[in-house]
Parts: C-alpha cells; structure tokens; sequence
C-alpha cells in the first residue's frame, strides 16, 4: 500500500501520536526526538505537564509526516523504557473533531528538510530564475514599502519532475530618510520572496511512498498556476505580464515562520542539496 506525502503541516490523526507515563527531566523534547526520529521523519515535537487532577508525569504529541511511520514507532515503543526508567505508554490518534482543513504550506526550511528525507541530498535541487523589485508597480509611494517579486525553480532529475514556484513579499520602511532603513528592508523582504517562491514550488511535488521504501514523484497539477506555462524569459519580465497579477502570489505569512534573516541572501543560484 503506498502512501501519498505532501509538503504540507502533518494534519492527520494517523500521523500524531499521543506518549505519555513521561518521567520529568531536562531536554525531554531532545529525548523524545531522539528516540522517536529512528522510525521517521518527524515534523514537531510538543512535550506538556498533566493538568492537576490527571495523574503524575508528563504527555507528549509527536507529528509525523508519515502515518506509517507512526505506525511503527507506537509499535515498537508502546509499553518500552526507552530513555527513562519507568515504561511509557504510546498511541496513534484516531478521533477526530469536526472536518479535517487542509494543511498550511510548510516553509522553505521543513521543506528542504523534506525533500532531503525522502529524495537525498542530491535528489533535488533549485535556483533563482528571477528576483525582480517590484517596489511602486503598484500605484503605491515606493518611498515608504519594499516589495520584491521571486520565482523559482525546483528540479528533480531522477524523477524527470521539474516546478515552479512564484511568491511576492513587501515590508514597510518606517524612517525613508534613512538609507539604512531601505538596505536592511530590502535584504529582508528578497529572503522573503526567495523563501516563499521554494516553498510554492514544493506544493506542486506529491511524494508516493511505497512499501519497500522506495519514493516515486508525481506532480501535483491542483497546484498548478498561470506562470507555470511561461518561458523562463517571460518570467525574468514578469511585471511587464498584464494577465498576471501580483496579488495572487501573497502567501500566508507562516510559511516563513523559521526563516532566519541572519543569514547570507541566496545567490541567483541555489546550491543542489
């Protein structure tokens, strides 16, 4: 039976486990990624005290991206010591309130965290087809936002898939008289841009996870955007696009939840991984 594993927030009941019977000690969520990493790769990992009244010790809930995985972690750790002297007691969720929404894009880091998982560091790799500022195309004073427009392309050789993403990110400038204001805005929102265009890209790629362990690659055509059909150089001149609007590349704002901005600015280039 294959499983379908998208580069989406885990959702899923069968995908979260429930551990509890958890011994007080420093670093739990450490121990319990730890231990629980050997079964798969793990999305989160939420360690949380009993209410009063519901006993000793403390629960965890574990997120896999894959509900095989979890599968196999509750069986082999259910009612085992593992990293503590008392045995724990491990389920997989199975009830659910109300409907089930779709879940967020994850951000260019789990992505890439992901992908690596599943196709290896050489199974992928992206570059920068154009990081265009876009500042004042709109009608707004450029003097007081920055606003820069990024697209992407994912490519998987092995799997002859190939994708794209675009995505557009602004910030204010509160001071305009100050240059400084501009430099560090703009460095800000291209890291923005560059991040949310990788992560659009990654929407389009299911991966099919098979029992053997092997992982085929589909594209997923839902996903699938106007720009997908451009040129390259009709992308590198994507402002002068009438039909496209700027708009429709907003992304929700979580998707770049852990992006550091400590870091250098990728160049037009991105590294295989």
């Amino acid at each position: 039976m294959a499983e379908v594993v998208e580069f989406r927030v885990p959702t899923g009941s069968a995908q979260t486990l429930l551990v509890w019977g958890l011994e007080p000690q420093p670093d739990l969520e450490h121990s319990l990624y730890s231990a629980f990493s050997k079964f798969g790769l793990l999305y989160s990992v939420r360690a949380h005290s009993s209410a009063a009244g519901a006993g000793p010790g403390s629960y965890a809930i574990l997120k896999f991206y894959s509900s095989g995985d979890a599968r196999r972690a509750q069986r082999a750790c259910n009612g085992q010591r593992l990293f503590q002297k008392s045995a724990l007691k491990v389920c997989v969720c199975t009830k659910q309130k109300g409907f089930q929404q779709q879940g967020l894009a994850l951000n260019s880091n789990k992505c890439q965290e992901l992908a690596n998982h599943y196709l290896g560091f050489n199974g992928w790799s992206s570059r920068i087809i154009t990081l265009q500022d876009v500042s004042g195309f709109d009608g707004e004073n450029e003097e007081q936002s920055v606003k820069y427009l990024c697209a992407v392309e994912v490519t998987l050789p092995t799997h002859g898939v190939c994708t794209r993403g675009v995505a557009l990110a602004e910030a204010d400038v509160e001071n305009t008289e100050d240059p400084l204001q501009f430099i560090t805005a703009s460095r800000r929102v291209q890291k923005l841009a560059v991040g949310k265009a990788l992560s659009a890209a990654f929407q389009k790629i299911l991966l099919v996870v098979l029992e053997n362990g092997k992982v085929a690659v589909e594209y997923n055509s839902t996903q699938e955007e106007l720009t997908d059909s451009l040129a390259e150089e009709e992308l590198k001149g994507l402002v002068q696009v009438n039909e496209v609007s700027l708009e429709q590349f907003d992304c929700e704002e979580e998707v770049l939840s852990d992006l550091s901005f400590d870091d250098e600015l990728p160049g037009q280039e991105m590294p295989s991984n």
